[in-house]
């Protein structure tokens, strides 16, 4: 590398520092949810002091997608799911900051949550976009959608109600193709459905999708309705 271009890329990076330096991550109780202050099988009317449609994300990220789709559709409760805590924290700051009102978000195991928390037929959708793919074999058994969790997802949805899923792991989406192919009885194949914040060129719009699309991986989607 040229003295020239070390100089401007060591500008460049000087100035995200100072950038990220600027940027306080702060906390919002409004926004944040704590485990231990919900009840099992929740509704989550209590939680947003409302009765409404509710969306879970799973797998939330810095919470792009929950930005977007609940400023589209704020008669929509949507409760955001992530474990990564540098990236809920993150979440959690974004969606403060831009004063999201109908957005809880949670740092919890998903799994875990989904069969403790959530009760029966009180969800209409559930977003899973780009989901860790574990790729190693001896892995798999931590990816998250497998039989068991596409067991309580039925259970917790509603009458048609919606799964939504983006991966850009061949190997994981036919890995899912498999699980649900289980679940024919119980869930009917539908297009799937674009989040508001999805652009021209993309499926979903969210960081991870925009980073593989400049790296020009393909993009899998499949959804499904609860019969």
């Amino acid at each position: 590398m040229s003295l020239r271009k070390k100089s401007a890329a060591q500008k460049t990076f000087s100035e995200k520092q100072k950038i990220m330096a600027k940027r306080q991550i702060k906390e919002y109780p409004n926004i944040s949810l704590e485990i231990e202050d919900l009840s099992k099988k929740n509704d989550f009317s209590d939680v947003f002091g409302r009765s409404a449609p509710l969306h879970i994300e799973i797998g939330s990220g810095k919470g792009t997608f929950l930005v977007n789709q609940a400023l589209a559709f704020p008669q929509i409760n949507f409760l955001g799911i992530e474990w990564a805590n540098k990236y809920y924290k993150y979440a959690v700051d974004r969606l403060g900051r831009r004063a999201v009102g109908n957005v809880r978000i949670i740092r919890t195991e998903a799994a875990l949550f989904l069969s403790e928390y959530i009760g029966n037929k009180t969800v209409d959708c559930f977003h899973i976009y780009f989901p860790d793919p574990w790729p190693k074999r001896s892995h798999h058994k931590r990816r998250f959608v497998c039989a068991e969790n596409i067991t309580q997802m039925i259970r917790c949805l509603k009458k048609d109600g919606l799964i939504n899923i983006a991966t850009d792991h061949a190997g994981y989406f036919q890995w899912m193709q498999n699980e649900f192919e289980g679940f024919a009885k119980k869930l009917k194949p539908v297009e799937f459905v674009k989040p508001a914040g999805a652009q021209n060129n993309e499926l979903v719009g969210t960081n991870y999708e925009r980073k593989y699309i400049k790296e020009k991986r393909n993009v899998f989607t499949l959804a499904f309705k609860k019969i």
